[in-house]
């Protein structure tokens, strides 16, 4: 494994393992021991997952010491404002069955997320939590949020496969010291990924997958990637990425494939912004 320093000083692997859609709490619960135990220290959740107590129970299970993992959630839209924020994080440290967090993410720019932030902010300072970040917040929105408030955002988790590869993004991202983070490492099964030919091909020389090229991709963009699987095997071969190295002929090749926007979310679209603001975690 592989770690990338965050702006603060604080370690964080590159590679993790992620819980969205794992609602079913033994399934969840199963999944993060099984990742724990392939070697992922990195568990990414968020309240609006429905799942964090089942991360929290395979923490307290896994054997593997409290400060060796570095634990992420995220507060959701519902929960953007500072008094909101402060309940929003004491309940997700409940759920968890955590003292404190190694990361903390904004959802979504959505709501007054900076109200959110300037909550987030004190909770750092406070040392509950070890770093604090973003999540989906596009290049313009990044600059704004970086050039208003006093800490800046350690991650900012967006989209980020070989069909939408955000060069643009990724640029602003280390102009502000901010490490990118990749949801959707797989593209969701988009484009047949897993058996894609550019991408087969160039696993066939390192005796590699497509997937582990996609996610090998990535880490050497610097991109931090958290994989969701509930099989353990597949768990292990998403994890088995750190003995090769693509060369800058493979990264061009895969630097075709980029299709320029999402397939997956369209944030610029009023449905989806309404949908999100409709989804509530509590009354």
């Amino acid at each position: 494994m592989e770690y990338v320093m965050l702006n603060n000083g604080i370690k964080m692997p590159l590679e993790g393992f992620g819980v969205f859609q794992v609602p079913d709490p033994a399934q969840c619960e199963q999944a993060v021991l099984d990742a724990v135990a392939s070697g992922y220290r990195l568990i990414d959740t968020a309240a609006a997952y429905g799942n964090e107590e089942a991360v929290g129970a395979a923490v307290k299970r896994c054997g593997v010491p409290r400060s060796e993992l570095f634990i992420t959630t995220k507060l959701w839209v519902q929960d953007a404002g500072y008094e909101e924020a402060k309940k929003a994080f004491e309940t997700s440290l409940k759920k968890l069955g955590l003292e404190y967090l190694d990361l903390y993410l904004l959802h979504q720019p959505m709501g007054d997320y900076v109200g959110a932030y300037r909550a987030m902010e004190e909770l750092y300072k406070e040392g509950v939590i070890r770093a604090i970040g973003v999540c989906n917040f596009y290049p313009h929105v990044l600059a704004d949020l970086c050039e208003t408030v006093e800490v800046t955002p350690a991650v900012n988790q967006v989209e980020l496969h070989p069909f939408f590869q955000q060069e643009k993004a990724l640029k602003i991202m280390k102009e502000y010291g901010v490490v990118p983070e990749a949801w959707g490492p797989f593209a969701e099964g988009k484009h047949g990924i897993f058996t894609h030919p550019v991408l087969g091909a160039i696993g066939e020389k390192y005796g590699k997958s497509a997937s582990q090229v996609a996610l090998r991709w990535n880490v050497q963009r610097g991109v931090v990637v958290i994989p969701k699987s509930v099989h353990k095997d597949r768990m292990e071969q998403n994890m088995d990425i750190w003995d090769f190295a693509l060369s800058d002929e493979d990264m061009a090749e895969i630097a075709k494939l980029d299709l320029g926007h999402s397939e997956i979310v369209d944030h610029f679209s009023p449905d989806f912004v309404k949908m999100l603001h409709g989804m509530k975690l509590h009354p």
